[in-house]
């Protein structure tokens, strides 16, 4: 009855909706934390990350104010952690949704206890490309810095003066960014999805992730290629997740 009640209005029958329910595990999490008889949830282990997503959100649904969903990565290596944004839930982001992702991302590092040093990554460095691709990161950066005006961020830069303070010293003496970024936006999906990969594998760094945001409620959409200690860690992000939205929420009230 929950689940018809959400979807009635998008096509749903109380007879599929009670096929999908019966069929589909992700749903049934989704409503057991939607009635409170769970505190968070992980799924898709098994099965496609966009087809369990659309369950979460169609079920939970978005945070207040969150103009979308996104998905943040981790790697901790020897050279430290670094954070990736969005690395699998939106295609080719829009300035608006690269900015509410920035700021979503540097909130959970707040939550970590890490300071944000964003990165606005492109093959751009600083205006030397004028098309869409780099515009799209300058708009992103004006936004960012119009609702966060005392965050570190920067760009649109390459990721060599990202991560290399040296080198942005040289070629952007003024910019605002201090140290090594430990939060690389990117333009879009694909330039998230293989970067993070990549250095996963040659740091031989630990994966976390991806870490979902925007939900109203903790939930956490897995990948096929997750390890038993990557949902270990997650489990521990999701319990911690779910006790400061319970005093934050009892702080409100």
């Amino acid at each position: 009855n929950d689940y018809h009640q959400l979807m009635a209005r998008r096509g749903v029958t109380p007879a599929m909706a009670k096929a999908i329910v019966r069929s589909r595990g992700t749903v049934i999490a989704a409503l057991m934390v939607n009635r409170g008889e769970a505190d968070a949830m992980i799924c898709g282990v098994v099965g496609r990350f966009h087809n369990k997503l659309r369950h979460v959100v169609d079920v939970i649904g978005l945070a207040p104010g969150a103009r979308c969903t996104s998905a943040m990565s981790a790697v901790a290596c020897d050279k430290g952690v670094f954070f990736f944004t969005d690395t699998y839930v939106q295609s080719d982001p829009s300035p608006e949704e690269i900015a509410s992702s920035a700021l979503m991302a540097a909130q959970r590092l707040q939550i970590f206890g890490i300071q944000p040093r964003v990165a606005l990554l492109s093959r751009s460095s600083f205006g030397t490309h004028g098309d869409r691709p780099a515009q799209k990161m300058r708009d992103a950066l004006a936004i960012i810095q119009a609702r966060a005006p005392g965050m570190e961020v920067d760009g649109e830069m390459h990721a060599d003066a990202a991560l290399d303070p040296r080198l942005r010293e040289r070629i952007m003496p003024d910019s605002p960014l201090t140290g090594a970024a430990n939060l690389l936006v990117f333009p879009n999906l694909d330039s998230a999805h293989i970067s993070f990969n990549m250095m996963r594998v040659m740091t031989d760094g630990i994966g976390l992730g991806p870490i979902l945001m925007g939900l109203a409620k903790p939930a956490y959409v897995m990948t096929s290629s997750s390890t038993v200690r990557r949902l270990i860690n997650m489990s521990a992000l999701a319990v911690v997740e779910a006790q400061i939205r319970e005093r934050l929420a009892a702080e409100e009230g």
